[in-house]
């Protein structure tokens, strides 16, 4: 992993800040990782090593469950508590957006008021377990209570863009599942499908937040 890398203490046990600093920061987005992956994911990395070109500061969080080496990821309000910890150890002096893949994006749409972030990025969030759409996580995704974007693949088994509710922005990659990976029979590379992602968050932040 790319990045400058720092310890923080949490209830919930150590914490890693992973850096990708920009020259000049107008705004800070923060990013959780997923329950089957770390900060090192595909479209973490990739988010982290483009938007500091665009005047963003990113700051990856690693789960103390996961720098401890645990496979299995702990209840919500325990990965709620440790990312509020995280967030609470920042000093960061410009506009705080959150955000997350997958699980993470779930946690920082739950706190996403409580640690005075001025939006939401979600990528990949799971609506519902692949195959059960009757069990819907909608009210998490509508609750983050500011400005939220959704980057959902078109394939995503966890939610397809359609699925969507009303409210969220939403930005789609084409011939993506839920790890953004494409098929070679997509529409578009797998460069150019991690692209429109990155580009999609840009833009997003530049109008919501006004960087």
């Amino acid at each position: 992993m790319t990045g400058t890398k720092r310890l923080v203490e949490t209830p919930e046990g150590t914490a890693r800040l992973i850096y990708n600093r920009a020259r000049r920061t107008s705004a800070t987005l923060v990013l959780g990782h997923g329950a089957g992956g770390g900060p090192e994911a595909r479209d973490l990395e990739m988010v982290a090593a483009t938007l500091p070109a665009y005047d963003v500061t990113v700051i990856r969080v690693e789960q103390p469950w996961r720098l401890a080496g645990r496979r299995i990821a702990p209840a919500p309000d325990t990965l709620d508590r440790a990312w509020i910890a995280a967030m609470n150890s920042l000093r960061t002096r410009t506009p705080l957006v959150v955000g997350g893949r997958s699980a993470g994006a779930r946690v920082a749409c739950r706190t996403a008021r409580r640690v005075g972030a001025v939006g939401c990025v979600a990528l990949a969030f799971p609506l519902h377990p692949p195959g059960r759409p009757e069990k819907s996580r909608v009210e998490e995704l509508l609750g983050s209570g500011v400005p939220t974007l959704v980057v959902q693949g078109e394939r995503d088994a966890f939610g397809r863009p359609e699925e969507l509710p009303d409210g969220p922005d939403v930005a789609v990659v084409p011939g993506a599942d839920h790890e953004f990976r494409v098929a070679r029979s997509a529409p578009v590379s797998q460069e150019d499908a991690l692209m429109v992602l990155v580009e999609a968050i840009a833009e997003w932040i530049a109008r919501r937040v006004g960087v």
